[in-house]
């Protein structure tokens, strides 16, 4: 996981073919929800979001079962799918208590993002 993946700590080759991540304060293990939710924060805006969400999760998810498949074959990538998908509103909703506090009137925090706190939370009171 990179733990702080948003657009400016990418380098892309001039023909976008090669990517490479950079950060100086934190790389380690874990969901990589995190990861996907602060990079489309910080490529799209609200109507983007909303557009692209399914398209863009529905892609990671193909490649990481394409990568998982090539260099871990036994984990079992749908089970990896269906545990971390539900887990992109709860990443996404995470940086936007984070903006909430730190930065009120943030450009990101829109009815995109109020949207899926709302479903998150809704989903933890249904939860017994």
């Amino acid at each position: 996981m990179h733990g702080d993946a948003k657009l400016a700590n990418f380098c892309f080759s001039l023909d976008g073919i090669q990517v490479a991540a950079v950060d100086f304060q934190y790389v380690g293990g874990g969901c990589g929800m995190k990861d996907v939710a602060y990079f489309i924060g910080s490529c799209l805006n609200e109507d983007e979001c909303e557009r692209w969400e399914e398209p863009l999760l529905n892609a990671y998810f193909a490649v990481l079962k394409q990568a998982l498949a090539l260099h871990h074959p036994r984990i079992d990538a749908a089970a990896v799918e269906a545990a971390w998908r539900p887990l992109y509103s709860v990443a996404w909703i995470d940086f936007y208590r984070f903006l909430k506090g730190w930065s009120p009137g943030h450009w990101k925090i829109h009815s995109y993002s109020e949207r899926l706190a709302h479903e998150v939370v809704s989903q933890l009171q249904d939860t017994p």
